[in-house]
């Protein structure tokens, strides 16, 4: 056996570099593909009813006519032979030896992409329903299938058949939001109901980019609570604290408003921090306080609505809104032992002013003086007959005058 030259020498470790570069280097060499690996191809051919690809593999992939017809048409059509395109292997040896490849669901790749990209930006985009099952509702966002739960929908009542309700959404769009993004199990969910609130309060950042405090704007009632209640400024909710709806004591919003009505509301603070808007009806109300001392006046027979019942008495609102205490002793004839027996919240009552103090706010009333309209009239006719008498008085006789 001969010893080699150099020039065999060379050859030899060329062999052994190129050797060295198909182990490092993967791309040099083909590999072979797996079953749901995506893989970025080259387009070869494309023929009438199907693509030819080189994915890096020993045979060619082949991308059949029934996944060229998922594609959208304006980007079918714009396919041209030396392309790059992202591929999903979907068999990597058919019955024929095929490398069977799907463009369709390769870009299905960028869009689990923008799915997690939702999913951490909170964003909300839109989803068209397919159909229902069960547990909720099928939709198709891009080309990904997905599932809005049905404790995430908002869009069909659950009173009546749900199934007709559900049936009458497929092919309409909704708005949601990402919620679960598992590519691995092909798993998306999104949820309606996270979406309307991420537009409430993009809707109510708006707003408080446009409101100013001190603005008087229109709005609906749409909630009432023990503290106050909610009105609907166009698409985003304010707070009116129950010591901001009257000039009087209001124990429960619903005594002024009912949901649905539609005010005038006053814009006292926004907080752009924490998105809160704090309203008040009673600064568009003319404070009662302002003109008491020329209306009433001590001894002055009112009526009033009782507002409230504490253990020493009832306060009670006359109807411009004026707010007073009638005190336990001064109920009825001053005998009683505690009032819930005698008043209820809402009663209409007649009283008299029995002081009246408007620099500190201040209104007294009693029943002890008398609450009928007679009393005014004989005290009336008692005051004109006093004076008529020292009239008399002071008028001379008949003879006086001759005298």
């Amino acid at each position: 056996m001969g010893t080699p030259n150099a020039d065999n020498q060379i050859d030899m470790d060329e062999i052994s570099e190129f050797e060295r570069l198909l182990n490092e280097e993967p791309s040099f060499s083909p590999t072979v593909p797996r079953k749901g690996e995506i893989r970025t191809a080259v387009i070869l051919e494309i023929r009438e009813r199907e693509i030819i690809v080189d994915l890096n593999a020993k045979q060619d992939g082949i991308v059949r006519s029934e996944d060229l017809e998922r594609l959208d048409d304006e980007y079918r059509q714009s396919l041209r032979v030396g392309d790059e395109v992202p591929v999903y292997v979907l068999h990597p040896r058919d019955q024929d030896d095929n490398l069977i490849v799907s463009i369709n669901m390769g870009l299905q790749r960028y869009d689990w992409d923008l799915a997690r990209k939702l999913l951490e930006t909170e964003d909300v985009d839109t989803v068209r329903v397919t159909g229902h099952n069960r547990g909720g509702i099928l939709v198709r966002w891009r080309r990904l299938e997905g599932f809005i739960p049905s404790s995430h929908l908002i869009s069909a009542a659950y009173s009546g058949d749900r199934r007709d309700a559900w049936n009458d959404l497929i092919g309409s769009e909704l708005t949601v939001k990402v919620i679960e993004v598992d590519q691995d199990r092909r798993r998306l969910i999104f949820s309606e109901r996270e979406a309307q609130k991420e537009q409430r309060a993009q809707q109510k950042a708006r707003l408080l980019s446009e409101l100013k405090e001190g603005d008087v704007v229109q709005g609906i009632v749409t909630g009432l609570r023990d503290f106050g209640a909610f009105v609907n400024l166009g698409g985003a909710d304010g707070l009116i604290h129950v010591s901001e709806l009257a000039w009087h004591r209001v124990d429960h919003p619903r005594d002024v408003l009912n949901v649905g009505d539609e005010i005038d509301v006053y814009v006292l603070n926004l907080d752009r921090e924490t998105n809160r808007i704090a309203l008040s009806r009673k600064r568009l109300l003319r404070d009662p306080w302002e003109d008491a001392a020329e209306r009433y006046h001590e001894g002055q027979l009112v009526e009033g609505t009782v507002t409230n019942v504490v253990d020493f008495g009832a306060f009670v609102a006359l109807d411009n809104g004026l707010e007073g205490l009638l005190h336990l002793s001064e109920m009825g004839d001053g005998t009683l032992k505690e009032p819930h027996s005698y008043v209820k919240k809402g009663d209409r009552l007649s009283l008299r002013i029995s002081h009246l103090e408007p620099e500190k706010r201040r209104v007294g009333f009693t029943q002890r003086w008398g609450t009928n309209e007679a009393d005014d009239s004989s005290s009336d006719t008692d005051e004109q007959t006093t004076d008529e008498q020292t009239n008399d008085a002071d008028e001379p006789t008949e003879d006086e005058a001759i005298e």
